[in-house]
């Protein structure tokens, strides 16, 4: 039989219910975080890939970076489910709301960490590669670049300023992947504090 001090009971038939949100939130909002992250980011290229289709793949990194966040909640949501203790032979509970206050707050800190970097990655990365495209290709449609060229030697004078826009590019790209590096940071830490929080249990009849 399960603990009562004073009238309140530690592992109530409820309890795995909070343990449950947590894990279903956590997943939930690193899944809508990894989608919104993932939508602006690729407006962002597909934006971008008219002016300058060459750095297409080159600016993928903030799609791939929002992607994760999806994963974060996976592992986190996994590891409260697995945590989550089934009744005993008696049909009493077992799992107690410490369990289940601990993997409601894991769940939602992973799960809210990951939507805010998904959100700070997608801005990041749908107006960080426009620019990116805008300066390559210096402010130019690419059938108006040396890209878009036939190479019969009819804009030849334009790939030396092609390549110095390119060139002041990439130390704009080194900034824009400074500022998606510190934004998924945000996700993992959410990522340490979760797996830290769903380390804490106690079980009732122990």
């Amino acid at each position: 039989m399960s603990k009562i001090i004073a009238g309140y009971d530690n592992c109530p038939a409820y309890a795995p219910a909070f343990g449950y949100i947590g894990a279903a939130s956590c997943m939930i909002l690193a899944n809508w975080g990894s989608a919104w992250g993932t939508w602006k980011a690729g407006l962002g290229v597909c934006r971008m890939g008219v002016d300058y289709p060459k750095g297409v793949i080159k600016n993928i990194v903030p799609i791939v970076m929002a992607g994760v966040l999806g994963i974060y909640g996976l592992i986190v949501a996994v590891i409260l489910v697995q945590s989550i203790a089934k009744p005993n032979s008696e049909q009493q509970t077992v799992y107690s709301l410490y369990n289940g206050y601990a993997h409601l707050a894991a769940g939602l800190c992973c799960g809210f960490s990951c939507l805010a970097a998904g959100g700070t990655i997608g801005m990041i990365g749908d107006v960080g590669v426009r620019c990116f495209g805008m300066k390559a290709s210096g402010g130019k449609r690419s059938w108006m670049t040396s890209e878009g060229a036939d190479g019969d030697g009819e804009q030849g004078g334009v790939g030396g300023s092609d390549q110095v826009s390119a060139e002041e590019a990439n130390k704009l790209y080194v900034g824009l992947l400074i500022m998606l590096i510190f934004s998924e940071a945000l996700a993992l830490y959410g990522l340490i504090v979760a797996l830290i929080l769903s380390q804490h249990s106690y079980e009732c009849g122990k």
